[in-house]
């Protein structure tokens, strides 16, 4: 039988579907036209039944190391966005060219982790998209490697992906690469097995995930893991499978291993808050006050707080960690970091009057387990 995960992303109208690098290149030569045509097919076919596609596209720096007579991928990152530059040009060409084929247009999107978590950037690039496909081009998605920092990465195309599939309020997302599917173990080790489906959290406990086996990529099945796991939990359902599979992920979805979403969809701004607004620092959770914010989704008070880190003001977003420091949610703090320490585990009636307020108000947080 057929998952409702898998039936959500056959029908869905729009699909945000990402490609790695070690699907589309090879080391000594580069962009593998052949393959990159094989994928396009792929997408046109699923465009010719009326789908809007966004293409989340890694490659750019593999695609630049022939041109630059490069061996191996860069460790330093000034050669990264060298190669990057050069093997852009080259992967949004090949797009085009392909894309041609079918007299599709194709707009090239490149953005860095700024673009989606400061909100006004956000909502520019939220029309930008809106406009693109409703004009009928096919937006082809890079992280901005030529400009892009350590400290404004996104990491990895994956998480690009999921954030951009909230972004565009799509139908549905689809990662490709050259794994076929999630497995309970290195699947280059022998003896693992394939999990087809993945309903909640509790599927994934014990899993050990490997890396891609190409060097190309940055991800990997743990970056394709966490990427899944957001866009589930914001409402979108997911498809993991092999590139070589695409037309049969983007028609009946009956490869690879689905993610099946949750119930309701984030608005923008708690996925914002929860999954791409950056963190400035962590209050540490006492067992009663993480049971309040994630199962009971009441506001944090200051009785509840034992601990305080970072360097943030009243106003930015903080991880909201429990006793054995997994992070159980995000929030909007209502008090600068140098406030906290006179305040953490008084009950509210024994602050003084103007600090009687919540430390993260529920309207402002947003729990990342136990949803």
């Amino acid at each position: 039988m057929t998952s409702e995960a898998r039936r959500a992303i056959a029908l869905a109208r729009r699909l945000v579907v990402k490609v790695g690098s070690s699907a589309l290149t090879t080391t000594g030569d580069g962009l593998d036209i052949a393959r990159l045509d094989a994928l396009v097919d792929a997408i046109a076919g699923r465009l010719g039944r009326q789908t809007q596609i966004v293409l989340v596209s890694s490659g750019a720096i593999g695609a630049g190391l022939a041109p630059l007579s490069l061996g191996a991928r860069p460790r330093d990152l000034a050669t990264q966005q060298a190669a990057a530059s050069v093997g852009q040009l080259a992967l949004a060409h090949a797009y085009a060219e392909s894309f041609g084929r079918y007299s599709r247009t194709v707009g090239q999107v490149l953005l860095t982790s700024d673009d989606v978590v400061r909100r006004a950037h956000y909502r520019n690039a939220e029309r930008t998209f809106a406009r693109l496909l409703a004009l009928g081009a096919v937006p082809v998605v890079n992280e901005n490697d030529t400009v892009a920092t350590e400290e404004i990465r996104f990491g990895d195309n994956d998480r690009l992906a999921a954030l951009v599939a909230h972004l565009i309020g799509a139908d549905g997302l689809i990662l490709l690469s050259d794994v076929d599917a999630l497995y309970d173990g290195d699947p280059r080790a022998g003896g693992t097995r394939k999990i087809a489906e993945v309903r909640s959290e509790s599927d994934l406990d014990g899993l050990a995930v490997g890396m891609s086996s190409s060097g190309l990529g940055t991800g990997g099945m743990m970056s394709k893991v966490a990427a899944a796991r957001t866009a589930a939990a914001a409402g979108i359902p997911v498809l993991i499978a092999a590139a070589a599979e695409a037309a049969r992920a983007l028609g009946e979805a009956d490869v690879g291993t689905a993610f099946q979403q949750a119930g309701a969809r984030l608005s923008a701004r708690r996925f914002w808050l929860g999954y791409a607004a950056g963190s400035r620092g962590r209050l540490h959770l006492d067992d009663g006050a993480v049971a309040a914010v994630v199962r009971n989704r009441r506001s944090l008070l200051a009785a509840g707080v034992t601990g305080v880190d970072g360097d943030f003001q009243a106003g930015d977003v903080v991880d909201l960690v429990d006793p054995a420091q997994e992070v159980v949610a995000r929030g909007v703090v209502a008090f600068d970091v140098t406030e906290l320490p006179d305040l953490i585990g008084r009950s509210t009636y024994e602050l003084p009057p103007d600090q009687r307020r919540e430390v993260v108000h529920a309207d402002d947080l947003v729990p990342l387990r136990g949803r």
